[in-house]
């Protein structure tokens, strides 16, 4: 045998990959493989104390007599590469340095690598409360209880036991009406929207509000979708502005990032022009869970399944480190986003299906939901303190729901603000990186403003990061500039 992978799990528990076909040379396989090894330690390969496999493994699995690796052992600890103790096999010598180590990759250390001293930016939950123990629980018991099958090529749908606890879970907090064939499951919102409009199950252009998230314009305008936005007002998204187009994508529930519901009356209305113009609604559910001055407002899905499509995940109720969302369809759409994902589940880790499918069953999500419901609160009400105390002048909007605030500055102030907060170490944006390039006035006057993100400090952290962000607003007119 001139290669082999020599597997030492009877004693080591490690691989070894040597190639003897490129020790040729003198002395037949013995002087092989002395040179082999050899080349491996002074290449750096067979790190000093590395734990060798029995002579007894590697001359099975090289086909060589026993004796020969014996030879070779005994030959190599004499010369001082190995060393060989009784009860503790055979090592690389801690003194068998090699020759050339390879030069250590440098790369450059991003700008935000060490990261900020305060951070405030929006759509992050706080990730040290993640619940470590409730979900390791649903997790051994998905384990357990997993059958066989659930270790082969996965079901592009998603595991059905998932696909039922959401059906339960969506009806009863967001009004959802659907059945577990017609939700998919995917791996966030991003994912949703490159299953929907990569693979031409729908197609642009697509409506959208004039302020929400640039990365999912950008997603889309990759996918060759032009985005069209509507103007914005207190009650939501001007949806009696939809001309031509097919499709809209709302967040209904809380209009992202300026904050506030689509009121009810433009609820109706974009329910009827989907009916009329055989369009589609994509709903945005990010963070519906997170109401506080009053119940949640329900998803706009459940006045007409058969016309919106209802997208959630858990990145912000649980962790974006959990890559789980869905997409609950009308019933026209089911086949075509199955094609379009493809065969088999690749994107989404059916094991951590099966513990979200546990953990929503075992009422442990609806806990948790409550448990970070009254953190979040009452961060918002800390944040609102804090502007009433130090800085009156500035109007807080958008904290009926949500992980953020919209905090509205003075008219030309919004940059400056922004080179502020960095000074102070903190990290935020402004409104403006959230407005589509194409929003003009005046059907959508240009507003000054930062987004606050309050979920993301940790809870000991937080005091320290609203204290820092006032030194960072602007003065009222009154008050003295800061330094």
């Amino acid at each position: 045998m001139a290669e082999s992978w020599v597997n030492s799990a009877e004693r080591i528990g490690a691989d070894l990959h040597l190639d003897l076909s490129e020790s040729s040379g003198p002395g037949g396989r013995r002087a092989a493989l002395i040179r082999a090894l050899r080349e491996a330690v002074r290449g750096g390969r067979l790190a000093p104390g590395t734990r060798l496999p029995p002579y007894r493994s590697l001359a099975a699995d090289l086909g060589v007599a026993r004796n020969t690796v014996a030879d070779a052992y005994a030959e190599l600890v004499a010369e001082g590469w190995l060393t060989a103790r009784q009860g503790s096999g055979t090592r690389v010598a801690e003194r068998a340095e090699p020759l050339r180590r390879a030069r250590p990759v440098t790369r450059k250390t991003p700008s935000r690598a060490r990261g900020p001293r305060h951070d405030l930016r929006q759509g992050t939950p706080d990730a040290s409360a993640f619940p470590r123990t409730d979900w390791l629980a649903s997790y051994r018991r998905a384990l357990q209880q997993a059958p066989n099958e659930v270790f082969g090529p996965g079901d592009p749908a998603g595991r059905l036991e998932l696909r039922e606890a959401l059906t339960e879970y969506l009806a009863r907090a967001r009004g959802v009406r659907t059945e577990p064939g017609r939700i998919v499951i995917c791996s966030g919102f991003a994912h949703a929207l490159r299953l929907l409009f990569g693979e031409g199950v729908l197609r642009g252009p697509l409506a959208v509000e004039a302020y929400g998230l640039g990365f999912h314009r950008e997603l889309l305008a990759a996918e060759g979708v032009r985005t069209v936005p509507l103007p914005l007002d207190d009650d939501g998204a001007r949806v009696d502005r939809l001309a031509r187009e097919r499709a809209v994508l709302l967040t209904p529930a809380h209009q992202f990032p300026t904050g506030g519901p689509l009121h009810r009356e433009r609820r109706a209305a974009v329910v009827d022009w989907a009916r009329a113009r055989g369009g589609v609604i994509l709903e945005d559910d990010y963070d519906g869970e997170f109401r506080y001055d009053r119940k949640p407002v329900g998803a706009v899905q459940g006045l007409d399944p058969e016309r919106v499509i209802f997208i959630g995940s858990v990145s912000k109720s649980l962790s974006p480190a959990v890559r789980l969302g869905w997409m609950v369809l009308p019933e026209r759409y089911v086949d075509d986003v199955l094609a379009a994902k493809g065969e088999r589940e690749a994107w989404a880790s059916v094991l951590d299906q099966l513990s979200l499918a546990d953990f929503i069953a075992s009422g442990a999500y609806d806990r948790h939901v409550r448990r970070m419901r009254q953190r979040y609160r009452s961060r918002r009400d800390r944040l609102v303190a804090a502007l009433a105390e130090h800085a009156p002048h500035i109007e807080v909007t958008g904290v009926s729901a949500g992980l953020h605030a919209v905090l509205r500055l003075p008219p030309g102030t919004e940059r400056s603000t922004v080179k502020a907060a960095t000074w102070q170490g903190i990290a935020l944006d402004g409104l403006a990186a959230f407005r589509h390039p194409e929003a003009t006035e005046p059907d959508m006057p240009v507003r000054d403003g930062i987004v606050v993100g309050c979920a993301t400090p940790s809870e000991h952290a937080y005091e320290a990061a609203l204290e820092a962000l006032c030194r960072a607003l602007p003065p009222g007119e009154e008050a003295p500039a800061r330094g």
